[in-house]
């Protein structure tokens, strides 16, 4: 088994822990301190892109369409939403660990590309709940790769984004017509019912973390009538 090489830490704001980085072989790992498991890889992300795709071409044909992803991880999510939009398009990034901002500049960054120097992305280091309350029709589709999805929440305060408040800010954030991409560890039914409830129409599928290999994720797309 490879060693795992401990490079760096970094405090998650409002107490919410510390988020770990290691070099593993070829390999970059985040865990969270006092979590089993890893939190993220730069090998298994087939999902996150999986998010992004069947998020961003329902509105990739719109002019100047803009999106908004809460999380930027390893940064896989943002590259594939980049890939999946137009030369007009706009991607914020929400993200609340500024660490994670400065790794992805400085460490893994070409692993996905480097999406951060893309011309039409931007980063915001807040809380992306702090933009949900404070928009309205603002956004013409929004991804939450937040945590472990609603299923599996590692951060008490992530918990709001998907609850019913949450999905009624993110309706209301939302332009007509605009889709809410969700990215979940693992079904759940509860949560697909709360998406409806909202006024969401959703869609669910399952994809494998690493190709057609390794867990099997789901994602939710809920589209706002």
């Amino acid at each position: 088994m490879l060693p795992y090489k401990l490079l760096d830490t970094t405090p998650i704001p409002g107490d919410g822990g510390e988020l770990r980085l290691f070099e593993v072989g070829d390999r970059y790992v985040i865990r969270l301190t006092g979590a089993q498991g890893e939190l993220m890889s730069t090998r298994a992300h087939a999902s996150e892109d999986a998010l992004a795709e069947r998020t961003c071409q329902r509105v990739a044909a719109r002019l100047g369409a803009c999106v908004l992803i809460g999380g930027l991880g390893m940064g896989f999510t943002l590259a594939a939403a980049l890939r999946n939009l137009g030369p007009d398009a706009t991607v914020v990034t929400a993200e609340l660990v500024p660490g994670v901002v400065r790794w992805n500049r400085e460490v893994f960054g070409d692993r996905a590309g480097h999406p951060l120097r893309d011309e039409r992305s931007s980063v915001k280091e807040v809380d992306v709940a702090a933009l949900l309350r404070a928009e309205t029709d603002a956004y013409d589709a929004i991804l939450l790769d937040v945590d472990n999805g609603p299923t599996a929440v590692t951060h008490p305060g992530n918990a709001w984004l998907y609850s019913p408040a949450g999905l009624a800010a993110c309706f209301k954030a939302l332009r007509p017509r605009g889709v809410l991409g969700v990215w979940s560890a693992g079904p759940d039914e509860r949560f697909k019912e709360r998406l409806g409830r909202a006024g969401f129409d959703v869609e669910e599928h399952r994809v494998h973390a690493h190709g057609r290999r390794g867990a099997q994720h789901v994602v939710y797309c809920a589209g706002r009538p």
